[in-house]
């Protein structure tokens, strides 16, 4: 077996003295490895190899970066090393990167093989090498300080080229950030700690040209990294590398570099590369979030190029100078052309025109208009949707006039028990509460709940102990009584079969869905729940996938109506799916969920938004109160069913 082994990675340099090797050849994992092969291992290479470094962000392949690779591969033998996965993703790069003769994997599965005299004379022999995709703490545990660092150093010093993608990436810089407590940190955990074990970064393990000062990161604005590098080169600067800086790469996007050190950028329209320039050190304080002041942040778009001997831009696409007060980032340039979006609802119900008084249809839209503005004030100056659906479910909440926050239903015993949840699209994040009685914004606790706990939803007494302890503003539960909610409720008592609950609000929840300005969507519902509700009753809104999701690119929901059957429906990630998975718009989408939850007895309402900011509303009641707001369409409101309310 060994002497078999050994022919399979000996034809990797273009000569060879045996058969060439079956397409998708496996190779045993014995040795803590496993080969496969696509194309003709035995084929010349057509031209010299030149040195070459290739940083991608993840994602789908950039054809213009792969042809310069290849080129700078002579067009030869490729050897994609990984420690996840199998050797599909070689066939794709030998079917994708036209020319090249063929294409190996090595698939690591234990340290030991990074002393397999196989696998280093597989690496001596390789034109170029490419380091996948996946957790780069296993390629710390298997590489570092093993014969495979010293081969992957030795490899680019003789010239050759080297590639790496988001794992792949992260490890190409002097300091990389190695993952090893097995999570993927965000930019809020990031800032809020950096000295903190889970800014786990590594140096002293590969050695590329010029990188030696650069921490890298990958699908950068696809999952809003720009504060955990920025947290990232802190920590490497306060540990002793003075002159560090930060390159974030953006999914789909690859920054290839020459010999000379001048960097090309290809990627798809609005993508980039973001180079990070503080210009000094900070003192970093165990425990506590980062303040740090002028961070120079500019950006690169496709076609752009870079001098990484200078760092000098001769054309940035973007730029400014960002700051971290308290551990949040503030102040961050945005790339061109950034559009925002925002949705809400106040609760669906049975609203035919002439159902409201002049002065209540006045009161409601003032309350939307309102909510509108606040959350819209976020989004125009550059804020976070996620921010933004907050601030507008929060003056909903306010508002006595929709059924959540003051203005609550009550249940059976004649409490307010109130429930909320908001989703973070960009990285799925999400945080809920539910049953509680004295936080004033549930909607805040529910934010606490997503950055300052490792749990997603809780309930009752201890999510009111959870808001005390993180200073959520508490309340007298008086707070939340209005006497038409109370009157409601005493009518409920008198007869809970017939008890005539107001119909044009039968539904009381609020909610919010947004796009920012980077793209990236967030959801937000708050409820005070059914007038009546037994036994500590749950609703939808709370329940992440089923009244409140977000994921990015494609969409943002927030429901409202009989909570059981949204539930039931997982209506939530099922609007969601049917924009990923069957290419429905948005309108359709929401229809069609809509009409799922009616199918099986549920009514009520919901509003949703794709990737781009679109909106849709749909309903199976007779109305919704509702707006809408966007960076190129003045606020709208609407109640009654037909009126115009779409976003963009």
């Amino acid at each position: 077996m060994r002497g078999w082994i050994l022919s399979a990675a000996i034809v990797l340099g273009g000569v060879t003295t045996g058969s060439p090797v079956a397409i998708a050849q496996q190779v045993t994992a014995a040795r803590g490895f496993q080969q496969f092969v696509t194309g003709n291992p035995a084929a010349a290479r057509m031209g010299p190899a030149a040195q070459g470094l290739m940083l991608m962000g993840g994602g789908d392949w950039d054809k213009q970066a792969f042809a310069w690779f290849a080129k700078k591969a002579g067009y030869g033998h490729i050897l994609i090393l990984r420690a996840s996965g199998d050797g599909e993703g070689g066939k794709e790069m030998f079917a994708e990167m036209k020319g090249v003769a063929s294409v190996a994997t090595i698939l690591f599965t234990d340290r030991k093989a990074s002393t397999d005299p196989v696998v280093l004379a597989a690496i001596a022999k390789a034109d170029g090498i490419f380091l996948a995709g996946g957790d780069q703490a296993k390629y710390v545990r298997f590489w570092k300080g093993t014969p495979v660092a010293r081969a992957l150093d030795a490899h680019v010093a003789k010239g050759k080229p080297i590639a790496g993608t988001s794992a792949g990436l992260a490890i190409l810089g002097g300091t990389a950030y190695g993952a090893m407590d097995g999570g993927s940190i965000d930019s809020f955990r990031a800032l809020s700690d950096p000295s903190s074990v889970a800014v786990t970064l590594v140096d002293d393990f590969l050695h590329m040209p010029r990188m030696a000062h650069i921490v890298t990161d990958t699908h950068f604005n696809e999952r809003d990294r720009l504060g955990r590098l920025i947290a990232f080169v802190a920590k490497a600067r306060a540990g002793g590398d003075r002159t560090a800086i930060g390159l974030g790469v953006d999914e789909k996007g690859a920054l290839c570099v020459d010999p000379n050190g001048w960097a090309t950028y290809h990627g798809p329209a609005n993508t980039h590369t973001w180079l990070v320039q503080p210009d000094s050190v900070p003192v970093l304080t165990p425990g506590k979030p980062l303040d740090w002041a002028n961070i120079r942040v500019t950006g690169i778009a496709p076609g752009g190029t870079i001098d990484l001997n200078t760092l000098k831009i001769p054309t940035p696409a973007f730029a400014g100078t960002a700051s971290v007060v308290d551990g949040k980032l503030i102040d961050a340039p945005l790339p061109p052309g950034g559009r925002w979006s925002l949705a809400i609802h106040g609760g669906a119900g049975v609203i035919p025109k002439g159902s409201l008084t002049p002065d209540q249809e006045r009161a409601y839209r003032s309350g939307l208009s309102a909510a509108l503005t606040a959350g819209s004030a976020v989004l125009a100056k550059g804020g976070s949707s996620l921010d933004a659906v907050q601030a507008a479910v929060r003056v909903l909440e306010d508002d006595p006039n929709f059924n959540a926050g003051r203005g609550a239903g009550f249940d059976a015993e004649g409490r307010n028990q109130l429930d909320a949840a908001i989703m973070d699209g960009a990285t799925l994040r999400a945080g809920a509460v539910a049953g509680v009685s004295a936080t004033k914004n549930p909607i805040v606790l529910a934010r606490a709940v997503m950055e300052h706990s490792r749990h997603v939803l809780l309930t009752g007494a201890g999510a009111d102990q959870f808001a005390r302890e993180q200073g959520v503003e508490q309340v007298d539960p008086s707070y939340f009584r209005t006497e038409k909610r109370w009157r409601e409720y005493q009518e409920w008592k008198r007869d809970e079969a017939h008890a005539a609950l107001d119909p044009t609000h039968r539904f009381g929840t609020v909610g919010a869905v947004a796009r920012d300005q980077r793209g990236h969507l967030a959801a937000a519902t708050s409820t005070g729940g059914l007038t009546g509700k037994r036994w500590g009753r749950i609703g939808d809104s709370p329940i992440i996938g089923a009244g409140t999701y977000a994921i990015d690119k494609d969409c943002a929901m927030s429901a409202t109506g009989t909570g059981e059957y949204f539930i039931r429906q997982s209506a939530g990630r099922q609007l969601c799916d049917r924009i990923a998975w069957r290419n429905q718009d948005v309108g359709d989408a929401a229809r069609d969920t809509i009409a799922e939850v009616g199918e099986i007895g549920g009514d009520g309402g919901l509003i949703a938004m794709d990737g781009d900011g679109h909106v849709a509303f749909a309903m199976n009641s007779e109305g919704m109160y509702r707006g809408t707001v966007s960076s190129d369409k003045a606020a709208r409101t609407a109640i009654y069913t037909g009126e115009a309310d779409d976003g963009r």
